[in-house]
């Protein structure tokens, strides 16, 4: 059997499907599509019809054309959260029959924030192991993003097996000070994209050694909270950089040390060992845990040559994870009982019926207790839908007006 075979047969073993949500996400998905990701199934979920239209991606999902006409959410994550409500039929359909679900988005706009979500819950009932890999708003995009992004990313860790949160700040310690607006945000959707082919490739590439996705489910199932660090070196040290450079990346929103579990993926050039693999491995479990579980995955690419990149994402580091919900069968026809957000009281509900007219006439009974940051995140009930936004609602206002002109 050639490799070709051997990865032909890998990808049909496991399928992957990865949903960019919003304008951060649906870029994401087009920079996955443009590096010719592999054995991964996409989609992109928008309310703007028009961001949906010039996606790279040919599977498309129109959230809540009844509620926006098409015309994006107006940054307000209640109209995306409405507006997954209203596709769930859709969004169930696109997924079902998925072993593994990556919901990608960007916390802190409308769609992303909103509609992510409920997605992550349709993705998680239909029995599917579900990541999120999310990105924190940029500091200079303002407290109320920043506010939403902490509620969105609560309702995301309610509803995935694991999430990978990416602090947008971080990132500003890996680029150059005369980087433009445009190629920051870029930046960003491919810190998303690393995070997403970082994992995928451990199931998908045949390489030096190889994982299924019952490795991974070991690393990622009910974890909480995940990290991610990436790291390159080249030279007669590549492995050594590399490794250290992922195990202290600025993208990492905390430190290792404490970690239960590690998935590491390398990739390097036809030179790259067996020892390397191994010193990696070692330099991990010396940062984290005495008992941490390092499952490793590794792959030549000869196009690097002499160059090592190393994926890491550590989780077990909460001290819980969210809770596995049952393997259910749905057919088309079947609403889930959606835990989607009250963005006026910025509560986490429980027990929604998926009509979006429910969440309008929600109870106090069913309210969750689930413990939310103390603050105003929406007042004044909903807001205004910006015909202009484009559903660019990932990204800030000001960048939005530059775009236009």
């Amino acid at each position: 059997m050639d490799n070709q075979e051997e990865t032909t047969e890998k990808q049909q073993g496991a399928k992957i499907k990865v949903i960019g949500v919003g304008g951060a996400g649906g870029n994401a998905v087009n920079r996955m599509v443009e590096e010719g990701v592999k054995g991964v199934e996409f989609f992109v979920a928008n309310t703007d019809r028009q961001a949906l239209s010039s996606s790279r991606v040919n599977q498309h999902i129109q959230l809540g054309p009844k509620i926006t006409s098409g015309l994006g959410a107006g940054s307000d994550p209640e109209v995306g959260q409405k507006a997954a409500l209203e596709s769930e039929e859709e969004i169930r359909n696109a997924l079902q029959g998925a072993d593994m679900i990556f919901v990608t988005a960007g916390m802190g706009g409308g769609t992303g924030t909103g509609a992510a979500p409920v997605i992550s819950k349709i993705a998680k009932d239909l029995g599917a192991l579900t990541v999120g890999v999310v990105t924190r708003p940029f500091k200079f995009e303002g407290s109320k993003r920043a506010q939403f992004a902490m509620t969105g990313i609560a309702a995301m860790k309610s509803n995935v097996d694991t999430l990978v949160v990416i602090s947008n700040d971080n990132l500003l310690s890996i680029v150059d000070k005369k980087t433009g607006l445009k190629e920051a945000f870029s930046v960003a959707d491919d810190v998303l994209r690393q995070g997403v082919e970082g994992i995928t490739d451990t199931i998908t590439e045949t390489g030096l050694v190889n994982l299924d996705l019952n490795d991974v489910r070991t690393v990622m199932e009910n974890q909480g909270t995940a990290v991610i660090g990436i790291g390159s070196g080249s030279g007669d040290n590549a492995i050594d950089e590399a490794t250290q450079a992922a195990v202290a990346s600025p993208l990492l929103e905390s430190d290792i040390t404490g970690a239960k579990q590690v998935l590491l993926n390398i990739v390097g050039g036809s030179n790259l060992t067996i020892f390397d693999i191994q010193a990696a491995a070692d330099t991990v479990a010396e940062r984290a845990s005495n008992d941490v579980n390092v499952i490793f995955g590794a792959s030549i690419d000869e196009n690097f040559e002499d160059k090592i990149q190393v994926t890491l994402i550590a989780t077990g580091i909460d001290s819980e994870g969210s809770p596995r919900r049952q393997e259910t069968s749905h057919s088309s026809s079947d609403k889930t009982n959606n835990q989607v957000v009250d963005w006026q009281d910025n509560q986490v509900l429980s027990n929604q019926s998926s009509n979006s007219s429910t969440v309008d006439n929600k109870s106090e009974q069913d309210r969750s207790s689930y413990n939310q940051p103390d603050f105003e995140v929406f007042q004044g009930g909903q807001a205004p839908i910006d015909h202009d936004d484009d559903d660019d609602d990932d990204v800030p206002p000001f960048l939005r007006r530059n775009n236009h002109r």
